[in-house]
Parts: C-alpha cells; sequence; structure tokens
C-alpha cells in the first residue's frame, strides 16, 4: 500500500493540517499535526510509522518537493513527539530531525518497547500496509533524537512559535506545544476530549493534577482558544477547563487505588508481549 493511500489529511486554515492513518481503526489511532512556518515546518507526532509520512507529505502536496533544493535549505522539517507512546512515535525514524522531552529521550533512544507500551493488535489494523504484515511484528524503532526538550524552550517555525510545556501525568515526558500568538495548544495526550489515561507505568496521578492545574490557568489567563489534541476531535477552551476540572475532582484515594490495581495489570501484559532493555 502506497503512503498516499494509508493516510489522508484536511486542512484547519492558518497553515495547519491534520492527518491520520486511513486503516488504523482504534482508540489508539494518534492525531498527526502538521505545522507550516516560513522558516521550518514541524509534524507533531508521526502514528505507527508503517507507512513513510514524509512521502506522504511531499508526494500530497503538503510540503514542496524536497527535490526543491532551494526551498528544502530554507524549510527544515523537524518531527516532534508529545510523548514516546507507541502510537505517536512509531513513525520518528522516518525523520532526520526528531525532538522529545528530555524524560524520555532514553527510552527512544534505546528502542524501550515498554515505555512506549506497544500494544496492537490485527484487527486495529483493517487494511495491510504491506504484503504479509502482522500486527506481532509491529514495535517501535530505536532512534537518537537530535533536539532534547526543555520546559519553556520555544520551536521557532519563522512567523510562528511553539513553547515547549512539560506536561507529565499520562507519561512521565509528555509535552503541549502552545502557539501563543495564535491561542492554540497542540495538546497530544495530556489532554483529549476523552477518559484521561492515568494508569500506565510512568503514569503518575500527582504530576496529572498539576498539569490540570496548568491547564486551567491557560484557560484562566485566556491564553487558549483551541485545544488540538493528540486523539479525536479539537475543542475550545470551555471544554479544556471542564475536563481538566473533572480529573482533579475525580483523583482521591478510590481513583488512586483502582488506578494502581489498572497499572500493574497493564505493566504485567506490556513486559509479557514486549522485551525491555535496561538501561
Amino acid at each position: 500500500m502506497s503512503a498516499l493511500e494509508w493516510y489522508a489529511h484536511k486542512s484547519l486554515g492558518d497553515g495547519i493540517f491534520w492527518i491520520q492513518e486511513r486503516f488504523y481503526e482504534s482508540g489508539n489511532r494518534a492525531n498527526i499535526w502538521l505545522v507550516r512556518g516560513s522558516e521550518q515546518d514541524v509534524v507533531i507526532d508521526t502514528g505507527l510509522g508503517l507507512r513513510s509520512l514524509p512521502e506522504y507529505l511531499y508526494s500530497s502536496g503538503l510540503l514542496q518537493d524536497c527535490g526543491a533544493k532551494e526551498d528544502a535549505a530554507h524549510r527544515p522539517l523537524l518531527a516532534v513527539a508529545t510523548h514516546v507512546h507507541f502510537d505517536h512515535s512509531g513513525g520518528l525514524y522516518q525523520f532526520d530531525r526528531v525532538a522529545v522531552h528530555h524524560a524520555e529521550a532514553e527510552a527512544l533512544a534505546r528502542g524501550d518497547n515498554f515505555e512506549t507500551v506497544t500494544w496492537l493488535s490485527d484487527s486495529e489494523v483493517v487494511r495491510a500496509p504491506s504484503p504479509g504484515w502482522r500486527a506481532r511484528q509491529f514495535r517501535v524503532q530505536a532512534v537518537q533524537p537530535t533536539v532534547i526538550l526543555q520546559d519553556g524552550d520555544v520551536i521557532n517555525l519563522g512567523d510562528r512559535q511553539l513553547t515547549v510545556m512539560h506536561m507529565p501525568g499520562h507519561s512521565r515526558g509528555s509535552i503541549c506545544l502552545h502557539d501563543k500568538d495564535r491561542k492554540i495548544l497542540f495538546s497530544g495526550d495530556v489532554v483529549y476530549d476523552g477518559s484521561l489515561i492515568d494508569w500506565l507505568p510512568y503514569s503518575r496521578i500527582s504530576d496529572y493534577v498539576g498539569t490540570c492545574e496548568r491547564l486551567i490557568e491557560l484557560v484562566d489567563r485566556g491564553l487558549v482558544e483551541k485545544v488540538l489534541p493528540g486523539h479525536f476531535n479539537t475543542f475550545g477552551a470551555e471544554r479544556l477547563f471542564r475536563l481538566a476540572s473533572n480529573y482533579i475532582s475525580k483523583a482521591g484515594i478510590c481513583h488512586k487505588v483502582s488506578t494502581f490495581a489498572m497499572r500493574s495489570l497493564a505493566s504485567l501484559a506490556l513486559r509479557v508481549t514486549n522485551s525491555r532493555t535496561s538501561p
């Protein structure tokens, strides 16, 4: 299957494109965002990487053909992982320039499929990307990041800047990217319009509460009007406030006990499925 068949996109205007993997039919299917700038383009998350995402970006015309050397010299392409979970990081190996938060950089460099929580079934991939492909073959490939991100870093695209916000809880290296001028938040799995997951390896409820408090502060200060999440549909500031507030209100003792049990089960299942490389 070609990359043009595997992916689909739509424009949200203002240089932002929403890309999805058409034949990965799962609640884990991640949103891929392309943000075009005057001096640099950024891909936020890369999906499973079962077909070439860079090939799709150029073949579909979203980016100018890399054969145009004079344009490529001025418009480098950076792939940013909001975190290293498999549904977001599987395609990072296809890019020359890769950015990830320092808390998860070593896991990505090791190809640690325990920390990437790799869990994929044949039933979720409704059309095989290549003859004979099976989900059990899938692994997140080791990638040496070229850019290590920290909270407060700014990714300069020329005519727009994306500020890195370290927002742990879902994972230890989860980030949001905040376009302050346009009041847009690329939230990854920090927040999306669904049940927030805090029971995976390296999830931490106390961190998630602090993250949700930062999200509420963004809304209270009028700094976010639109959220482009890692899963499902986009939403606005009012919904962001409600999602963050609801998480905080439910993060009590009972939630912590049940989450501990779920995390133990998830960790056991992932250890059986994936061999973990020790640091």
